[in-house]
């Protein structure tokens, strides 16, 4: 659920991150209040310094080998008729699933439902198209008049000629007329906002057995395509995360989880021209379009002139309901201020999918049944809330269905229109005052889109592993990217053949843009962000990447459907070998080594050395992680490390990645150390979250003081500047940003471990800066002078403390060796946000490899 009213959303930033013995206040006021009543809900945001996670249980089986192996990316996949029909595997019944009290469909029985549409009509398919963390099968619904396999061909040549080739597709009177418009709807991206299954799934029923002719006609005209649970798991479990603790429309940006991956390639195969993405409980209905700050890389005016008519007609569609709690819509674009519930990033499915082509909206349900109302009222109120939201739901994807083939024609060439720009190269249009009612100043935002991104190969790139990782990330989103067949010069810039080209005359340059572009300081253009307001992947992900201005484009190219390897070793010597820890594969292939019993030291520059009589293994790590070995300069030493141990107290997104990274983690709290858990075999203890030094019990607090006298301590944020403190680590005073403040920041890098080497970009939110600094401590990092802010969304506290410009030159990452002995980093960034920032990863590898070698091993 996206939050609307500002009051609510910074009243709930005010309480978190509170520090003590921090400097300053946490947050800031609230500023100007919009709709009372709701509360902030951010899914993976500040919150996490609170709650420490643990592993989650109650997955049905592990996740099997190849489940992102989607069909939907095969040609065989877009050249079978309609229908495509198959028995799916049902699953065990679970009784403690969380939608049975509501009165709604479980899990285990969704498949024995799609199973009997299929039976019962021809006009029903469901595919698997994955699996989710916990291993449950991810269904795609497609409801559509029976096509014949050259029927189906001649709809995805039609769809490819839309983006591939726009100017022929808007000449061609056969697509325009017999082309069937692509609608569709996700229900259940997070779990316990449970209606969007129930509602798809009845209204595939009526579909699918309705005999009337205009039903007939309707589908004849139309591909429906439902993921009728995005967050299986999550239903199950009854929460709004994944099985891996993670809000999936917080991610497609980033596409680390299996849901996101899936409804990615859902979006990419089936090119919608309107999406709904059904959520809840916001007491009205509240039906996109949003709010600005507008994403500034959308054609904006292709969208609008759309959204906000189909919205009206959603709104009038859940009126005719009849209900007293559906008597009116909350349309934000209409009726919030800017700020309120805006549509800037591309980490929720409707903005994402907006990138794609179609016409995005978040449909919430009005009535709350999960949390605290699920736990307290009466089974026959949420049974009764929850029919009322099911008849929303049916309502709103029957009004979508309908402006779609009545505004059928238009919608074609919206999105054709989208692609030509795109190709063309056209800068975004100016779009006019009233263009829509209420469409006004505040609205605009664009961008200009630059000529081209080249990411470097060769000495010009930080990381070769991390330019492969970003080039087949566009690529599986669909960004076209190009290698140069020969060198070029661009700009007094010399690259070598093999560099990769991203040019940004291409259908989604939108997409594209948005990912590699720095993004803009909206801090004095609106009181508040909904989310994040900074992202960048050239600036977090840890590669070079270079912007090419001009009209003119100096490369020959070729097109790439996948990067290079980049794993080597050197010539056979008799020299050991070298890797330097800058990306997160070099990480885990550190790590893989260690698990194996390779003899690797660590030196005092962040780099592994591998005995040269272990170069098998070291070819064998460099194959599988794409990481490029050395030569060790004659007389390099280093001291031995192991495998660290990590006891993390933290957000569930630190914990998987910092699993992902191969390190043995364990978790922990205060309440695991309170009722008897240890740190017995514990090397590091990463503390971020539900870990107070002052709410140990005594016995619990005596273990952790034996530990901190042998162990190392990696801190991040308000939770774990506190936990420094009170142990008595490290000399610093933390004072606290604004508790919703976060974006990408300028760093300058200090010569010490964490930053020699280290990006000089990197992301926060509820910054932490550090002043005072003792003797002995080391600044690692700080933030960079004037404002160093880059882009995102940071203002200064009530009190006048805590903004950009007073983190201006500060520290914002301190190391050091406590008077205990205690080998420890603190950490004011966020190097592991939401599985996000990946160029700084290596950075919490590289503070875990140096505490785990400062200290001697524990039993």
């Amino acid at each position: 659920m996206r939050i609307r009213t500002a009051v609510a959303v910074l009243a709930t930033v005010a309480t978190v991150g509170t520090l003590g013995a921090v400097a300053g206040p946490a947050s800031a006021d609230p500023p100007a209040p919009g709709a009372a009543g709701a509360t902030r809900d951010f899914g993976n945001g500040p919150e996490r310094n609170d709650v420490a996670a643990t592993d989650v249980t109650g997955g049905v089986a592990a996740r099997a080998a190849g489940a992102d192996a989607s069909p939907l990316n095969s040609d065989t996949w877009r050249q079978r008729g309609y229908p495509r029909q198959q028995v799916l595997r049902t699953f065990p019944e679970n009784p403690a699933d969380s939608a049975i009290k509501l009165g709604l469909l479980p899990y285990h029985g969704v498949a024995p439902k799609l199973n009997a549409l299929q039976a019962a009509s021809n006009r029903v398919s469901v595919e698997v198209i994955g699996q989710s963390a916990q291993g449950r099968d991810l269904y795609l619904v497609t409801v559509t008049a029976p096509e014949k396999a050259d029927q189906t061909r001649q709809q995805d040549q039609w769809r490819r000629m839309i983006e591939d080739d726009p100017w022929k597709a808007a000449r061609d009177r056969k697509l325009k007329a017999g082309y069937k418009a692509p609608v569709w709807i996700n229900g259940n991206i997070h779990g316990d906002e449970y209606e969007g299954l129930d509602g798809s799934i009845r209204l595939i029923e009526k579909l699918a057995t309705a005999t009337d002719k205009a039903t007939a006609d309707l589908l004849g005209r139309t591909r429906l395509y439902f993921t009728v649970t995005n967050n299986p798991d999550g239903r199950v479990l009854g929460q709004r995360p994944n099985g891996n603790g993670f809000d999936i429309n917080r991610d497609h940006a980033t596409s680390s989880q299996p849901e996101s991956r899936a409804v990615r390639d859902v979006v990419i195969a089936t090119q919608p021209l309107v999406m709904l993405d059904e959520h809840g409980y916001t007491g009205t209905t509240l039906i996109e379009p949003s709010t600005a700050p507008h994403g500034q890389n959308y054609d904006y005016d292709l969208y609008i002139k759309h959204a906000y008519p189909n919205a009206l007609g959603m709104e009038q569609g859940i009126q005719a309901l009849g209900h007293p709690e559906t008597t009116r819509a909350d349309i934000p674009f209409r009726d919030y201020a800017p700020g309120d519930w805006d549509d800037w990033p591309p980490i929720f499915t409707p903005m994402y999918s907006m990138y794609h082509g179609a016409i995005g909206h978040t449909v919430e349900v009005p009535l709350q049944v999960n949390r605290g109302a699920y736990q307290t009222l009466p089974v026959e109120e949420l049974q009764r809330r929850s029919r009322v939201n099911v008849d929303v739901v049916e309502a709103t994807i029957r009004a979508a269905i309908t402006y779609t083939d009545t505004n059928r024609g238009t919608l074609i060439s919206n999105q054709i229109e989208l692609f030509r720009r795109g190709w063309e190269g056209e800068q975004q249009r100016q779009i006019p005052d009233n263009f829509v009612p209420g469409f006004g100043p505040e609205d605009r935002y664009s961008t200009t889109f630059p000529r081209a991104y080249v990411i470097p190969v060769g000495t010009g790139q930080r990381s070769e592993q991390a330019a492969a990782r970003l080039v087949d990330h566009l690529i599986a989103h669909d960004v076209r990217v190009t290698r140069a067949v020969v060198p070029f010069w661009n700009d007094g810039r010399y690259y070598p053949a093999g560099s990769y080209v991203v040019n940004m005359h291409q259908p989604k340059r939108g997409l594209a843009n948005a990912m590699l572009e720095a993004g803009r300081d909206l801090s004095a253009l609106v009181p508040q962000m909904y989310d994040i307001s900074g992202w960048s992947h050239r600036l977090l992900w840890g590669a070079s990447v270079e912007t090419v201005r001009g009209r003119y484009l100096p490369a020959i190219t070729v097109p790439v459907s996948v990067a290079r390897p980049t794993g080597g070793l050197p010539a056979p010597s008799a020299r050991d070998l070298m890797l330097s820890v800058v990306s997160e594969n070099d990480v885990r292939a550190a790590n893989a080594l260690l698990e194996q019993g390779v003899p690797v030291r660590w030196t005092s520059n962040g780099a592994v050395l591998v005995p040269a009589a272990h170069r098998r293994a070291a070819a064998t790590v460099a194959d599988r992680y794409g990481v490029r070995f050395t030569s060790a300069p004659y007389g390099t030493v280093g001291v031995p490390v192991r495998r660290p141990v990590l006891a993390v107290a933290a957000g569930a997104d630190e914990l998987f990645t910092l699993r992902e990274l191969g390190f043995d983690v364990r978790t922990t709290s205060t309440g695991a150390l309170n009722a008897g858990g240890d740190l017995t075999g514990v090397d590091v203890l990463y503390v971020s979250a539900g870990l107070s030094y002052t709410a140990l019990n005594t016995a619990a607090r005596g273990r952790v003081d034996e530990f901190l006298v042998t162990g190392g301590v990696v801190t991040r944020g308000a939770t774990g500047a506190r936990f420094n403190a009170e142990a008595g680590l490290l000399q610093v005073t933390p004072v606290a940003g604004r508790g919703d403040a976060n974006g990408v920041v300028s760093l300058t890098n200090g010569p010490g471990l964490l930053g020699s080497g280290a990006m000089n970009t990197a992301f926060v939110y509820s910054p932490l800066f550090f002043t005072n600094v003792g003797a002995g401590v080391t600044v690692e990092q700080r933030y960079g002078p004037g404002n160093p802010l880059i882009a995102g969304h940071w203002l200064p506290n009530a009190t006048g403390t805590g903004g950009p410009e007073q983190a201006a030159g500060q520290a914002a990452v301190v190391s050091g060796v406590s008077s205990r002995g205690t080998a420890t980093v603190l950490f004011g960034t966020e190097p592991l946000f939401r599985n996000h920032p990946k160029g700084t990863f290596a950075q919490v590898a590289r503070a875990s490899f140096w505490a785990t070698a400062a200290v001697p091993a524990t039993a």
